[in-house]
């Protein structure tokens, strides 16, 4: 099996170290954009075409389905991707992970992005799954740069920054960007300092990992997979705005990408990881995927 992600920049990391977690014999096609990144700040036409381009270059590797590992561009890609490659090949977005993260009750905080806070998107997220539930949004100025470039000096002081957003009495925090995940450690050690107490991180690697998973499991109306069987090589390929690439050198300051260069290749289906915990990145996902 072949797993494809996409996404501008690092953010891909933290989901496909999940989909590799779950099953270290899928082979995974990392297609990003560092041509085009940061995708955000971008019209959206312009990032549902930046997508497609990163999905184009991944689809002529086979892969058996896609992710879209960014948040923003599952807003606005969404629906281009899956009507130029489902059924053939399924396609599974990102959703922050507001439902869970609202379950306890409150009060709840959700990191995102600048230009997502406060936006019509987040509005509508927190109103279907966190309605009367004590919610703040709070904006994480230059996180994900900082994330992108594998910067700890400027990472520790966007997340102090942000932790002095978040009230007090939050226990729960959505990490509403896909890079935040890469650094959910640090966030939840300063953040637990900052409020003076323990908090739950709630992401979306793990539960996009399991849907891609179940969704590659048939392709083309209920074609298997894989005739041969279910699993792969684990093989990783790295696509940088459609040219061959490798792993940059800031993508290898982070422990899933040690993840996903080995173990070497042959490994058995069943070698996968039981994650009971919360996972290598320190956060809990459930119902984040689309």
């Amino acid at each position: 099996m072949k797993i494809a992600l996409i996404d501008s920049g690092l953010g891909l990391l933290a989901a496909a170290a999940a989909v590799r977690r779950a099953r270290p014999d899928v082979s995974l096609v990392l297609s990003g954009d560092p041509d085009g990144m940061p995708w955000g700040p971008r019209a959206p036409r312009d990032i549902a075409e930046r997508a497609l381009r990163c999905a184009r270059a991944a689809l002529a590797h086979g892969p058996h389905a896609l992710v879209v590992a960014c948040n923003t561009a599952s807003v606005h890609a969404l629906e281009a991707l899956r009507t130029e490659l489902e059924p053939a090949v399924p396609v599974v977005g990102t959703v922050p992970a507001v439902k869970p993260g609202a379950m306890a009750g409150g009060p709840l905080a959700i990191w995102a992005t600048p230009a997502t806070t406060g936006s019509v998107y987040q509005r509508r997220l927190i109103a279907e799954f966190a309605g009367g539930v004590e919610t703040a949004e709070v904006p994480c100025h230059g996180l994900a740069d900082a994330v992108e470039r594998a910067d700890p000096a400027a990472i520790t002081r966007a997340v102090d920054a942000a932790a002095r957003l978040t009230p007090p009495g939050v226990r729960d925090v959505v990490l509403g960007c896909t890079h935040y995940e890469l650094v959910a450690a640090t966030i939840r050690d300063r953040l637990t300092e900052a409020i003076g107490a323990p908090v739950r991180l709630h992401g979306s690697a793990r539960a996009v990992a399991a849907q891609v998973l179940r969704r590659a499991g048939t392709v083309g109306g209920g074609v298997p997979a894989d005739r041969g069987g279910t699993g792969g090589d684990g093989r990783l390929v790295v696509l940088a705005s459609g040219r061959p690439s490798t792993l940059s050198p800031a993508a290898l300051g982070y422990a899933e990408a040690a993840l996903l260069l080995g173990p070497p290749t042959g490994v058995p289906a069943g070698a996968a990881r039981n994650d009971g915990d919360e996972g290598g990145s320190g956060t809990r996902e459930e119902t984040a995927a689309v």
